[in-house]
């Protein structure tokens, strides 16, 4: 089978051995979808085992750490209707790609397609894809599953029109929690975000946490509110970091660096449709990620 709808966008940053073995993880797929790497400015040698061992795979290098916005660079040079996105840790399960293309094919309005991830091979399901299957969002007539305004970056197939209408992964965030605001602008453009189960990807992370990541996290899903949200949620999501920052460290950090980017932010923001809005209250209320 050799199915020409999606192309596989992965950045990467000196994880050379990773990725070697998730592109040959892509390139066993039945689906044989073509693969573009961005490398975000790898000193490993990864440009140079990329070329070595998968000469099929385009790398594309824009010669400084883009963060996640390396992924919009990949999805501009991609020339298939729609676009697949994976980690240097992360694949997707045979078949799962067609899967994804015909429900997009069905259903005109899908901008972003939210997979279930499993952690490793032979490991469970993600906690945020229980989170996404029992979404407390209505359900929409032209949409494959349940509604959301979240998902996993490395679990996720999107309309390229619909991606790059929306201006794909704001450069302010970098990395680390930055698939809200790209769910709202989709969302905000009148395309639909939901989640379906029967399209899987594998989630295979090593070496644990990175370091400083629950502080870029909190971070940036304060900036996200001031980019986005109402004043009201944006000032309280401030307080709460400010009020955590006298006795924790991450918040600290984290509001450091969210007064820092808080200039650019507010030049950038723009409200949502009420739709739009509305969602994510909800989400507030119940305390829900999706």
């Amino acid at each position: 089978m050799n199915d020409p709808r999606t192309t596989v966008v992965v950045i990467t940053h000196n994880r050379r051995k990773q990725l070697l073995h998730t592109l040959d993880r892509l390139a066993a797929l039945p689906e044989r979808p073509p693969v573009i790497v961005v490398d975000n400015a790898s000193t490993d040698g990864t440009c140079e085992a990329v070329a070595a061992h998968h000469s099929e795979v385009t790398v594309l290098t824009p010669g400084r750490n883009l963060g996640a916005p390396g992924r919009n660079l990949g999805v501009r040079h991609a020339t298939t209707p729609y676009v697949a996105f994976s980690d240097d840790d992360s694949w997707w399960e045979e078949r799962s790609l067609s899967r994804a293309a015909d429900l997009m094919d069905a259903h005109p309005r899908l901008g972003l397609l939210a997979a279930r991830v499993r952690v490793g091979a032979d490991g469970g399901w993600d906690p945020l894809s229980h989170t996404l299957a029992n979404s407390p969002l209505a359900h929409a007539h032209d949409l494959p599953g349940p509604q959301a305004l979240g998902f996993l970056a490395c679990g996720a197939v999107a309309r390229r029109e619909a991606y790059l209408d929306a201006g794909g992964y704001h450069p302010i965030l970098f990395l680390g929690g930055e698939e809200t605001l790209l769910a709202y602008d989709i969302a905000a453009g009148g395309w639909g975000v939901c989640y379906c189960a029967d399209v899987i990807a594998v989630h295979s992370p090593t070496g644990g946490e990175r370091p400083g990541r629950r502080a870029v996290q909190r971070r940036n899903a304060a900036l996200t509110a001031w980019l986005r949200r109402p004043l009201a949620v944006a000032w309280r999501d401030t307080r709460s970091l400010a009020a955590d920052a006298r006795h924790d460290p991450d918040a600290r950090r984290a509001l450091r660096e969210l007064l820092s980017r808080l200039p650019r932010a507010l030049r950038d923001r723009k409200s949502l449709p009420e739709a739009v809005e509305s969602a994510a209250r909800r989400l507030d209320t119940q305390g829900a990620v999706p």
